[in-house]
């Protein structure tokens, strides 16, 4: 049997009853995500609280951090991990569908971010993929970023880690919806490989940042690159 939990240095994740367990893409983008000057971020498909609780140690006590999950056990699961926590405080989570909260909601947000689940259907036009990203949980980027956008402050940045090949027709979706690259990360599980996942950082306004850089997670198995220990030293155990 998998260990229920996951132990990082300020927290532990239990994700037993999570669908999405505590995995590398998580830890990746909630590490990377830039989270300086933010005062009130939201993080999308919040699963295990795994994300919200990174921010959270990464940020002063006046930032707040919401996150929302459609899946009521997740969710009840994120927010037991999250009151645990030392920042339970300034962690809420939201039992909701994210389409529905970001129409309901009255908050805007200066740093949204999602480590989103990636399914076959997911760019479709959103009115052949409603039914299915309402019956299974599932947000096409369309209806994400369209989410997303709509509960931005002028200056809020997305953040999304998400398939590499991918790139292109996500970012046109974001061309779409008026938001600026700022910076992008692509990742390869070892040194000399392709990248397989991407983050992509977009801003509302233009923006006179605009980064791009590589990373890869090993040099050879379970040895880990300098770039990635230094992107994630202050979570795992071991490093």
């Amino acid at each position: 049997m998998s260990n229920p939990y996951f132990r990082f240095k300020q927290f532990t994740v239990w994700h037993d009853r999570c669908a999405m367990k505590v995995g590398t893409d998580g830890v990746l983008i909630g590490a990377w995500c830039d989270v300086d000057a933010c005062r009130r971020i939201l993080d999308v498909g919040c699963g295990t609280g795994l994300i919200s609780l990174m921010i959270a140690q990464r940020t002063p006590d006046r930032t707040m951090i919401e996150g929302v999950e459609i899946d009521a056990v997740a969710a009840e699961q994120a927010a037991e991990n999250t009151d645990r926590s030392p920042w339970k405080n300034r962690l809420r989570i939201h039992t909701s569908d994210f389409l529905d909260f970001a129409t309901s909601t009255t908050v805007r947000y200066d740093h949204i971010v999602s480590n989103p689940p990636y399914f076959e259907k997911s760019l479709l036009p959103e009115d052949a993929a409603r039914l299915t990203a309402r019956h299974t949980g599932c947000l096409t980027y369309e209806s994400l970023l369209r989410g997303a956008v709509s509960l931005l402050l002028p200056g809020g940045r997305i953040s999304l880690i998400f398939p590499a090949g991918l790139h292109d027709s996500v970012s046109a979706i974001a061309r779409e919806y008026g938001l600026f690259v700022r910076r992008t990360m692509w990742v390869s599980g070892r040194e000399g490989m392709p990248p397989k996942r991407v983050m992509v950082e977009w801003v509302n306004k233009p923006s006179e940042i605009r980064e791009e850089h590589n990373l890869a997670i090993e040099t050879a198995p379970l040895e880990w690159t300098p770039e990635y220990i230094d992107l994630t030293r202050d979570f795992y155990l071991q490093l």
